[in-house]
């Protein structure tokens, strides 16, 4: 999950003795941090959002991203300590997300969490964002059964993992192209829904008739992957076709055939995975984990293999810094630290 290994034996506790991490996350536009006891207990999760000042731009402007983590992150620290109520002579270790997201905002929290590990002389653990997606899950269920799958789906990402433990992950499949995020986020944009698209077509699909317009859904034979791009390829054709003769344009209707045939496309595939691996559990994770479509209808799926579908609470859903904290619990006992030289990987992978 980290990078090159870097050796804190002197500062290490033993696994039975409580571990306090101080975790950091400004990979997009929300500031976070938090204080996590042994990984899954939350002490604290402060979240500063940027959400309101991006809107008018109809999505996340770097430059403007990365000045504001700067603005925050001392109070969002602070103010996660004091909920916590320790202090930085408490913390057992330090994470920050190193990737993938806007370099920029990358940048601030690893330099903040640099400076912490080297003034409190505690190891520096750097933690890829996807993967804290992942361990929400198990923040609010700690006793979910294994082995398990896992369907990460955000704006950057869509991957399908096999779990055997919490020490580790095998990836299945992931998008070949465009992630449901973005396809979520780029229709939106030319639909004029706004930002975050997201919930702005799942808002018009409510009103809307999922079987209006039947969109393709790509077929990748024995694969586990994904594939949106002709998706929103198929919708943007959909609208230039009516608009050239002259018919108008269902904008509820368009929002509901184009979620139900992203929703079908992911259910298809994990369900396709779990006839294939004797698994226990199936989780949910990312910030398109919650759309109340996709729960309705892979929970419907999975009751026919009489499986419980688990994902996180909405807060958890989206960007925070307990998630980061419960990656890096894992990562401690493992001994799996980063030097002072790591670097901002934007386009970091699972």
């Amino acid at each position: 999950m980290g990078v090159e290994k870097v050796e804190f034996e002197d500062r290490i506790k033993d696994e039975k003795e409580d571990i306090y991490i101080l975790a950091l996350e400004s990979s997009c536009d929300e500031t976070a941090a938090s204080i996590n006891k042994n990984g899954l207990e939350v002490l604290s999760n402060v979240v500063s959002s940027q959400v309101d000042l991006h809107k008018k731009f109809g999505g996340v402007v770097p430059e403007i991203a990365s000045r504001k983590h700067l603005e925050l992150l001392l109070p969002v620290i602070d103010q996660a300590l004091e909920e916590a109520g320790i202090g930085f002579e408490d913390l057992d270790a330090v994470a920050s997300t190193y990737g993938p997201g806007l370099v920029g905002g990358l940048l601030v929290t690893l330099t903040a969490a640099k400076t912490i590990s080297l003034s409190l002389n505690i190891p520096l653990i750097g933690v890829n964002h996807i993967a804290g997606h992942i361990y929400a899950n198990f923040i609010e269920n700690p006793d979910i059964k294994k082995p398990l799958l896992c369907l990460t789906i955000s704006g950057g990402h869509t991957d399908l993992l096999y779990f055997e433990n919490l020490r580790g992950y095998k990836i299945l499949g992931r998008t070949i192209d465009d992630a449901a995020g973005e396809a979520f986020d780029k229709i939106s944009r030319f639909m004029g829904l706004g930002y975050p698209g997201g919930p702005a077509i799942e808002k018009a699909a409510l009103a809307g008739n999922k079987e209006a317009i039947d969109f393709p859904r790509a077929d990748l034979g024995d694969s586990y992957n994904f594939s949106f791009s002709g998706l929103k390829t198929a919708v943007m054709n959909h609208v230039n076709n009516e608009e050239q003769r002259g018919n108008e344009i269902d904008k509820n209707d368009l929002a509901a055939s184009f979620q139900e045939a992203v929703v079908d496309s992911l259910a298809s595939n994990l369900i396709k995975a779990v006839k294939e691996y004797q698994v226990q559990s199936v989780v949910l994770s990312g910030g398109v984990a919650a759309n109340q479509r996709l729960r309705e209808v892979i929970g419907q799926r999975l009751a026919k293999h009489k499986l419980k579908l688990y994902y996180p609470p909405l807060e958890l859903c989206t960007d925070n810094a307990a998630m980061i904290g419960a990656v890096a619990y894992y990562q401690y006992l493992d001994r799996d630290f980063a030097p002072l030289s790591i670097s901002a990987d934007p386009a970091l992978k699972l």
